[in-house]
Formats: structure tokens, sequence, C-alpha cells
């Protein structure tokens, strides 16, 4: 009779599991690409709802007929740039803060005293790559004042994202615009935190006999006697959720202004409120609760299953 044997619980490749210091996770924007000038864009978890649409995708089963889908709708207010960053050799060498803040922004961050310095003070030679730190207009949503900010990447070589830059200081950008080429986008967020949780259902361990003695839901044994410590390994109790985690090519299904179609309903989406500014609606689901801060970025690798479907939107359900 063969030894009884059986896979390890648990992917290592999301260790340490414990919670993220920050809800908007860092992007390698270094393989991104996009038409738009910004590769990215921050969006507030609103709801998930149906829709009716068309299916009007090639070879599809359910060609020219009404379907059902799932939908994840996502409010995106409006952001401004509140500094430049200069990179040479992948390494930060200065950074130049554009305009005055927001008040909300200020309470958050300490302006240094020398902000002031304008952006072609910066010699040619000491930058060969920009990137811009962005804020959401939080306050212009039904959910809160306090911005989020994180960095973003420009597409283009220098002096087009020198230029982007020089013309949309103080300015708002819109997320309409930044997104309306885009036919799927990576979603970026941090999952529902769970807090502390047993190892059946933090790594998926089976149950035990019922005769066990020293508990079902938890492992036969934590190791040997030497070495006289426990492996990192081993399913334990433990924290779960509040996990970044990256959603790959999201279809994009509608994009709009909220003065020109108005999608709320009449006492407004139950946890969230009424939507003020754009918003996009995403086909499927995206982690975390509803009000979680959500990155939206150009695809790192479109598929052509997502690409070539074509759906035509009739209404939500």
């Amino acid at each position: 009779m063969g030894s009884k044997s059986a896979p390890r619980r648990g992917s290592l490749q999301f260790y340490p599991r414990k919670r993220s210091r920050k809800f908007l996770p860092r992007v390698n924007w270094t393989p991104l690409s996009s038409t738009k000038p910004m590769l990215g864009f921050i969006g507030y978890k609103v709801a998930m709802a149906s829709m009716l649409v068309k299916d009007s995708t090639a070879d599809s089963l359910t060609k020219n007929k009404n379907i059902t889908i799932p939908v994840t709708i996502l409010e995106i207010p409006p952001m401004k740039i509140y500094s430049v960053r200069f990179y040479k050799d992948k390494l930060l060498t200065n950074e130049i803060i554009l305009d005055n803040p927001d008040k909300e922004l200020k309470k958050l961050i300490k302006l240094p005293k020398d902000y002031k310095i304008k952006l072609e003070d910066v010699k040619p030679e000491t930058f060969d790559d920009l990137r811009v730190m962005a804020y959401s207009l939080a306050k212009k949503t039904s959910l809160k004042k306090k911005p989020d900010m994180t960095e973003f990447a420009l597409s283009g070589d220098v002096n087009s994202k020198l230029e982007f830059i020089k013309n949309n200081i103080g300015k708002e950008i819109s997320g309409s615009d930044i997104l309306t080429d885009l036919k799927l986008v990576d979603i970026r967020a941090l999952t529902r935190g769970k807090g502390l949780v047993g190892p059946v259902k933090r790594f998926g361990i089976g149950l035990k006999s019922h005769k066990s003695e020293k508990g079902v839901r938890r492992p036969g044994n934590v190791g040997p006697f030497h070495p006289a410590r426990v492996s990192f390994r081993v399913p334990m109790a433990g924290q779960l959720g509040m996990f970044t985690r990256a959603h790959y090519n999201k279809k994009i299904l509608q994009l709009g202004k909220i003065s020109e179609k108005d999608i709320n309903p009449q006492e407004g989406f139950r946890h969230f409120g009424k939507i003020k500014t754009d918003y996009v609606i995403l086909e499927g689901s995206v982690q975390g609760p509803v009000k979680r801060q959500v990155l939206l970025t150009a695809p790192l690798r479109p598929t052509k299953k997502q690409e070539k479907k074509n759906y035509e939107v009739i209404r939500l359900v």
C-alpha cells in the first residue's frame, strides 16, 4: 500500500499573509502602454448589478441574443496633478510640487517650504523619465472629502510628457477622457478584510475526523520534534483579507458622465449614495467592498477572448 500524500495547502506566492500598508497598491508601469497620456486612474467601487445586453460577439453561442451579465459600477471623479517626479536611470532624482493643493490634501501631507520651484528650472540632462503624483477629488463625490493620491506613469516620450504636464497644471483631469479609448482595464485594489480566521478558511486544509483528540479544524501536526520550531509553511490561524490583488482584462461596457446619463436609483446605491461625477461599468466583479479605492490601469497583457467580446448595452436590470 502506497504512502498517503497530498499537495501543500495555500500558495507560497502570496506570503507573507498580512494586511496591506496602503489602500492604493504600487504598479509596475514599465510594460504598460496606452494611446492616452496617463496610464491609470483612481476610482471607487459603487455596487454590483446585472445588465441586459445584446451579445454581438462573433462565433458566440448566444450571438444576437439578449443575455444578462453581472457588472460592477465604479465612480471615477476627476483628478489633479500634485507634483512631478523626475527619474534618471530608474532612480528618483527630483520632485517639484506644481500647484497649491486643495485644503483637504494639506491636512494629509506636510508641504515643504521651498515648493515654489518652477518646472523650467530642472535641467533636461538630469532626467530621462517623468511621472506624476496625482490625487482624486473625492470631495466631488457623495463618499468622502479625503483625497487618495498615488504615482502615475505617462505615455509617450519625454517631450510629450512635459507638454501634458504643462497643459494640466491646476486643471482637473477627467476619467472619461483617460479611459475613453480603452476596451479593457486592469484592476488593482485590496480584497475584503476578514480579520482573524482559522487554517481551514485561510488555507483550505481538510477537516479531520470527528474523533480527533485536539480539534477538527486544525492541522494534524505542526512539524517534527527537531528542529524544535514551527515552519512558516505550516497552515496556521491568522489574518485573512486586505490583500493586494490584481484582476486583469476587465471589459468596459459603459463609460459616461452622470450629467449626461443618470444611472442612479431614486434612493441612491446601497451603502454608497448617488454618483455625482463620471462612472464606468465593468463586466464581472471587482475585489473589495463598496467604497473601496480602486486603481484602473491600461491592460498589461490583453487577451483575444476578452477583446473580441462585443456587447450592446440595453439597460441595467
